[in-house]
């Protein structure tokens, strides 16, 4: 947690401790064998060297298993074995139901941080680092609606806890250098939609770019950075560095730096990239084109100046 920093702490140390937990047991449970490479589409649902994680992209219960999985490297996918191959989340309670393991039936689903558990999440980080006081600014207007304990406490599209204000508000925006979070009072504020990210260094899970992708430099796929969520049309724009822009086809909410946006392309899980930039807001673009408006309409005319000729 510490070594990826404060301005990622809230949003990618679920994903960075998943693929080093499922990483550290693949090469635990199988031992060493000198395996071919493997790709998301030759293997399908059989106790096999390897798994076709994409082929569940579209069904309940697997999405989790997409971003847990796509940073996980070739060494250890070429020894694993899936021994539930492509069986559901709901089919696998339904065997549970039927065999009468109801301790598996009746435990709770893991949600948030897995390694915090059932604690506060705010005083649980406030254990470990300094609280850095301050203020909750509305987005729209620059107006002081409160304070907090620390910008490294909250995650875009959360809702903020501003005492006396009793309209909900919602993080849009947050400046470590200053300690300010910036809020919106909606949940769909145009201030929470973006449609412009760009990612580190691509983990591809063949080991290399799509060729497409390296012979257009640009390539039609899709992408998501949150659990279940569905995913979404976009435009990779391969840089030379090995990192991408992503364009996506509609702007979507709650883009954060330090998720993981994982790729797809024809039912193929193809890996993933940590967010490093975001491209502006929506509500940044619309505060735009309205000042340039202005200043179009005002171009020419000074003042106290008569047409122009």
């Amino acid at each position: 947690m510490k070594r990826e920093g404060l301005p990622t702490l809230t949003s990618s140390v679920t994903s960075i401790s998943n693929s080093i937990v499922f990483s550290v047991m693949l090469w635990i449970i199988l031992e060493p064998m000198q395996l071919p490479p493997v790709t998301m589409h030759e293997l399908r649902w059989k106790m096999k060297k390897s798994f076709n994680r994409s082929t569940l992209r579209g069904q309940k219960g697997f999405s989790e298993t997409d971003l847990k999985l796509e940073m996980v490297p070739q060494d250890a996918l070429r020894r694993t074995l899936f021994p539930l191959g492509g069986l559901t989340k709901e089919f696998v309670k339904k065997i549970a139901a039927e065999n009468r393991l109801h301790h598996v039936l009746q435990k709770k689903e893991s949600m948030g941080i897995c390694f915090v558990g059932k604690r506060n999440f705010e005083s649980f980080i406030l254990q470990y680092l300094q609280p850095r006081p301050g203020k909750f600014i509305s987005i729209e207007d620059n107006k002081v609606l409160g304070t907090h304990q620390g910008w490294f406490l909250y995650t875009l599209g959360q809702r903020a806890k501003i005492g006396g204000l009793r309209e909900p508000w919602y993080v849009v925006e947050k400046d470590g250098t200053k300690g300010d979070v910036f809020v919106a009072p909606r949940t769909d504020h145009p201030a929470l939609y973006r449609d412009l990210l760009r990612t580190n260094r691509v983990h591809w899970i063949a080991e290399e770019p799509p060729a497409a992708l390296v012979r257009d430099k640009m390539m039609e796929c899709q992408f998501r950075y949150r659990h279940q969520m569905a995913l979404v049309p976009c435009v990779l724009t391969l840089n030379q560095d090995g990192t991408v822009w992503v364009t996506a086809v509609k702007a979507v909410r709650a883009l954060t730096l330090g998720q993981f946006a994982v790729f797809y392309k024809g039912g193929e899980c193809l890996g993933s990239g940590k967010i490093l930039r975001l491209g502006p807001s929506a509500h940044t673009l619309q505060k735009g084109k309205s000042r340039a408006t202005v200043a179009t309409e005002g171009s020419g005319n000074s003042p106290g100046s008569g047409p122009a000729l």
